[in-house]
């Protein structure tokens, strides 16, 4: 993953899965010269429940996101957000392939297949549908992130949790990071509500700690082609 050549997608039900599960290893890769593309999954605009007003200012919050990560490409599939179990797998498999057969990223970052939030469960069984080494044979390497609120509050009796493999050093940038989530205006909150200052930095120290660094973000490998 230090390669200037790589091309990365990193696939984000919700607009600040990104950040959060992978934030720091998305500004280092573009610091290493890779082309960083976003792939935003639903959207709140015309989803009953958000305002106008509401869909226009995360708008805005995801350009500045975008302009802060420098990002090569956003792209947007605009589903209805926490809908997306409600939808036939076809039509999401599609939306995500179609972004996926575009531009034909040799890496890709999804969120955990047990997150607690179902748009999260849809998305990893999307992709990875749509990256099947017959049909997308350029995707060398897909690795899980960490999803703050959702992985860690998913209580499936039958799921072994996240275990990471993979750990990536992210001590330059965790602060960029932490300032780029707080673009996202209503959610972050107080500690100890997860999705909190104190929470990111203290899961990328302990993070850190099991990778010898003093921050990290960690990573499944679901496949690697060398």
């Amino acid at each position: 993953m230090t390669q200037a050549s790589l091309t990365a997608l990193v696939i984000a039900p919700h607009p600040d899965d990104e950040t959060l599960g992978c934030g720091g290893t998305l500004l280092k890769l573009k610091a290493q010269g890779a082309n960083v593309h976003w792939l935003i999954v639903t959207t709140i605009a015309c989803v009953p429940g958000f305002s106008d007003a509401q869909a226009h200012k995360r708008a805005r919050e995801i350009d500045q996101v975008a302009a802060e990560y420098g990002f090569d490409g956003v792209h947007k599939c605009e589903l209805p957000t926490a809908r997306l179990d409600t939808l036939g797998k076809g039509a999401l498999v599609g939306a995500v392939a179609e972004v996926i057969n575009h531009f034909k990223p040799d890496t890709l970052f999804l969120p955990y297949r047990n997150d607690v939030h179902s748009d999260h469960a849809s998305v990893f069984d999307a992709t990875v549908s749509a990256s099947k080494t017959f049909r997308s044979p350029f995707v060398r390497s897909i690795y899980v992130y960490e999803t703050l609120s959702e992985t860690d509050f998913g209580l499936r009796s039958d799921d072994p949790g996240f275990r990471p493999n993979l750990y990536v050093d992210i001590s330059d940038y965790l602060e960029k990071k932490v300032n780029i989530m707080k673009l996202f205006d209503g959610e972050m909150g107080e500690f100890p509500f997860p999705r909190s200052e104190e929470c990111i930095r203290a899961l990328a120290t302990l993070r850190g700690a099991q990778a010898n660094a003093q921050a990290a973000e960690a990573f499944m490998i679901l496949k690697e082609i060398r």
